[in-house]
């Protein structure tokens, strides 16, 4: 078998799935390590592996830019890579700065918003990849940082309860759902300068602009054909998924402590 083959990367194959064990065993192994330590050194580490991420990230993009084979992939038709089109905005990775924000003001609507967005954006991203993501070696430098930054943001989400400082509640419903919304019109409002400013007249963070053929999103835009609008009835259909996440943690803790 060819060395390149070996380290080919798609979803769920044998690769994919060491890659996704490692990232699995840094958050057990953090996690057990920080167990016992103080809640202000468990929301440093977390806060500062977020903003290594960030780091990461912006290192990921600047070898993107300059990725002659990526630039003929994806971005033929929008004009070549563009930064304003690149920030770290989508919901699997606007995580990276609001982790931080809410573990250290320690605001639980930030943390629900995290835990919810970002193990379920990271992990819609990872099982489908985009365009210039799937079938590359591991070593490729964007592909390290495509697969790395997502792994990383999505065990940061989940070690929001892993390191302690964040458990679900059915009374995070609302708030995280109102946060969902206020966060994703700013987001939009960002889309409109963004293009309206002729910075990136393509710029669609949080598809808030048009589907990009998104399957799903495609029922909800052709039913509400507005821009930003039309993701109100795809953001309420969150409310199933985390009404489950949060009754398997109710059904845990009522285990874990019987005579309650």
């Amino acid at each position: 078998m060819p060395k390149e083959s070996f380290w080919i990367i798609r979803p769920f194959n044998a690769v994919y799935l060491c890659t996704f064990g490692f990232f699995i065993a840094l958050l057990v192994i953090s996690s057990i390590l920080l167990r016992n330590k103080e809640e202000k050194t468990r929301r440093n580490v977390l806060a500062i592996a977020c903003i290594i991420t960030a780091i990461g990230f912006f290192v990921y993009k600047y070898f993107l830019s300059i990725d002659v084979e990526y630039d003929t992939v994806a971005y033929a038709s929008m004009g070549g890579f563009n930064w304003w089109g690149e920030l770290p905005l989508h919901m699997c990775n606007i995580n990276m700065i609001l982790i931080p924000i809410g573990v250290w003001r320690k605001n639980r609507s930030l943390m629900s918003f995290s835990f919810f967005t970002g193990t379920l954006g990271a992990a819609m991203a990872l099982a489908m990849p985009s365009m210039g993501f799937a079938g590359y070696p591991l070593y490729m430098p964007r592909i390290i940082g495509f697969y790395g930054t997502h792994f990383m943001v999505f065990i940061s989400a989940i070690a929001l309860v892993t390191f302690g400082l964040y458990r679900p509640r059915y009374k995070d419903l609302p708030k995280t759902i109102l946060t969902l919304l206020i966060v994703t019109f700013c987001i939009f409002l960002i889309d409109v300068l963004i293009r309206t400013s002729g910075l990136n007249p393509r710029a669609n963070y949080f598809f808030a602009m048009e589907t990009e053929g998104n399957p799903v999103l495609e029922i909800f835009h052709k039913l509400i054909p507005v821009p930003f609008v039309y993701l109100i009835p795809c953001l309420l259909v969150l409310i199933p998924y985390m009404s489950l996440i949060i009754l398997g943690f109710h059904i845990a803790d009522k285990h874990r402590k019987p005579d309650q």
